[in-house]
């Protein structure tokens, strides 16, 4: 039974395992799921995400989550809370971000494990305020964080799509995390 740090109805967060490497990999390369980043991610790369995202839970105890289908088991993706330090005037902060496999896509698991993330960042993590930044392109992710009420404050351009004809800047949104009584 896998420790999930953030449990919905459906879906369970937890750290990340050697068993999600496989599925992880696929996911990285499937060029749909990568339609709002750069470049699809070699294995290595992925591999590479996935250290830097355990190290990232091992030094402030939440991260981008791997996320597993609480019905099936199955690995899905991730979501989760990530410090971000590129320079821009949004940065640093705590990131929502999430990223999932196109067979859970248009079943509202982006909005249901974003929305548990916020109703949980102060009461695990104490985090206070929370920032979301997607491509320009990426009609969809901003639509999750409307839903999760988010509210846009602005552009940025990000330092790895700087350059890339395919997107202008990255929209950001913020929301203040109230503690609960």
């Amino acid at each position: 039974m896998n420790k999930y740090i953030i449990k919905t109805t459906r879906l369970g967060l937890r750290n990340w395992l050697p068993s999600d490497s496989t599925p992880f990999i696929e996911m990285c390369q499937d060029p749909e799921v990568m339609q709002h980043f750069p470049a699809i991610l070699s294995a290595e790369e992925t591999l590479d995400l996935i250290a830097r995202l355990k190290d990232h839970f091992k030094e402030f105890g939440y991260t981008y989550f791997a996320v597993d289908e609480l019905e099936t088991g199955d690995f899905i993706g991730f979501a989760g809370l990530k410090n971000q330090t590129w320079e821009s005037d949004f940065t640093p902060c705590i990131d929502v971000g999430y990223r999932f496999k196109t067979s859970a896509w248009g079943k509202g698991y982006a909005t249901e494990t974003a929305t548990a993330c916020l109703e949980n960042a102060y009461s695990l993590f104490g985090i206070k305020e929370v920032l979301s930044f997607t491509t320009d392109t990426n009609k969809a992710s901003e639509q999750v964080m409307k839903k999760i009420g988010m509210h846009y404050i602005g552009t940025v351009q990000h330092p790895l799509i700087t350059g890339d004809d395919r997107f202008k800047h990255c929209v950001v949104y913020t929301k203040t995390i109230q503690e609960k009584n």
